[in-house]
C-alpha cells in the first residue's frame, strides 16, 4: 500500500507541476460561431428574414506543459511562440489595444463598403498610418522606427493600414517595396526588402505592426457593431455581408446559415487570415453548412473540413455570386 501511495503521490506532483509550468507558447484552438444579426444594428433596418451570417473566432491561451503536449497531438490545435504573436518589447495591454484598433478599422471598412455598395456616398477622414512596432527579424530594422507615418507605398498614397498591408502583399517575397514616410516633420523615402509573413509564409511582409490614426467614415446612417471582447480584423468580409443584407431588398443568405472569415480592403479584395482550421472547426461544431474563406486560405480550410462546404472567395463579388447562386437552388420541403 505504501508503494502504491508513493506512486500516486509522485503522479499527482508531476501533474501539478506540469499544470503550473508555463511554456513560451500560445495554444491556438477553435473559438465560437457568433450570429452577426445579434451584433449589428442599422438605423431603420432589422433582420427579419430566415438564415444568418456568422463570424467565427479563434481562442488562444498560454500553454502549460500539458496543453503544449496536447497541442502537438491534436490536429485542430496549433502552438505559436509568444514572441511571434507579441513582440518582446510590447506588453499584452499594448498588443490588445492594437488589436482593438484593427477591429475598429475592420468595422469602419465594412460600413464604408456596404453603404457604398448600397448606393450611398461615404467620405473617409484619417490622420495617416503609423508604425507601432517592428517584429524581431523585420527587414525594416534600422530603417523604419515606431512613430513613423507611412504616407505612400510604391508611389500610391495610403490613408488606411489595410491599404499598406495589401500593397506590400502584392509583392513577391524578396522584392523591395518603396515607402514614403513622415518622421516628425520630415518626409523621407525608403526601399525595404520583403520577407515572408509570420503567420502566412506564402505572403510578403515587412514584419511591422501598423495602425490607422483616427480614421472614420462619415456615415449617412447610424450603424452599431458590437463584437464584445473579440479583437482583430478577420471578420471584415462577414460584417459587409450582414450589413448589405440589411441595406438591400434581397435576402442574401437565401435562408441558410453561412459562416466565413477574411479581411476586406476598400477595393473589396478578401485577405488571408490566421487560424483558419480552428475557425472551420468552430463553424462545424455550430452545425453551419457553408464556410466562406479567402482564396489564400482555401487549401488549409478544405483539408480541415470534415462535413462543412468550404467556398473560396477572392473578392466580395465572388461571395455575392456564390450567395446568389445558392439562393437559386431549390429547397426541400
Amino acid at each position: 500500500m505504501k508503494k502504491q501511495f508513493r506512486i500516486l503521490l509522485v503522479i499527482l506532483i508531476v501533474v501539478f507541476l506540469g499544470t503550473l509550468m508555463q511554456t513560451n507558447y500560445y495554444l491556438i484552438k477553435p473559438g465560437s460561431a457568433e450570429e452577426l444579426g445579434e451584433m449589428i444594428e442599422v438605423e431603420g433596418n432589422t433582420r427579419e428574414e430566415d438564415g444568418q451570417f456568422f463570424m467565427v473566432t479563434v481562442a488562444q491561451q498560454y500553454a502549460n506543459v500539458w496543453l503544449f503536449l496536447y497541442g502537438i497531438v491534436n490536429p485542430y490545435l496549433d502552438l505559436q511562440p509568444i514572441s511571434r504573436v507579441i513582440p518582446p518589447d510590447m506588453s499584452q495591454e499594448e498588443y490588445n489595444l492594437l488589436m482593438q484598433s484593427w477591429m475598429q478599422e475592420s468595422k469602419n471598412l465594412a460600413q464604408t463598403i456596404a453603404l457604398r455598395r448600397a448606393g450611398y456616398e461615404v467620405p473617409i477622414v484619417s490622420d495617416g498610418v503609423e508604425i507601432v512596432e517592428l517584429i524581431p527579424g523585420s527587414p525594416a530594422e534600422n530603417i523604419l522606427q515606431p512613430g513613423d507615418i507611412i504616407k505612400s507605398v510604391e508611389g500610391k498614397t495610403v490613408s488606411l493600414a489595410e491599404e499598406v498591408v495589401s500593397l506590400i502583399q502584392e509583392k513577391n517575397i524578396g522584392d523591395e517595396v518603396k515607402l514614403g514616410v513622415q518622421r516628425e516633420e520630415t518626409l523621407m523615402d525608403f526601399s525595404v526588402p520583403t520577407v515572408s509573413h509570420v503567420e502566412l509564409p506564402q505572403k510578403a511582409a515587412l514584419r511591422i505592426y501598423v495602425r490607422t490614426l483616427n480614421w472614420q467614415p462619415l456615415l449617412p446612417l447610424e450603424i452599431n457593431i458590437d463584437t464584445g471582447p473579440v479583437l482583430g480584423p478577420s471578420a471584415g468580409m462577414m460584417f459587409v455581408l450582414e450589413l448589405l443584407d440589411r441595406l438591400v431588398p434581397e435576402n442574401l443568405t437565401g435562408g441558410n446559415n453561412i459562416a466565413g472569415t477574411g479581411t476586406i480592403s476598400l477595393d473589396e479584395k478578401i485577405g488571408a487570415i490566421g487560424g483558419v482550421k480552428q475557425k472551420v472547426a468552430a463553424a462545424e461544431m455550430a452545425g453551419i453548412e457553408y464556410f466562406l474563406v479567402p482564396e489564400d486560405n482555401y487549401e488549409e480550410a478544405a483539408d480541415a473540413a470534415r462535413k462543412i462546404n468550404v467556398i473560396s472567395v477572392k473578392t466580395l463579388n465572388d461571395a455575392l455570386v456564390f450567395l446568389r447562386d445558392l439562393d437559386s437552388v431549390p429547397k426541400a420541403g
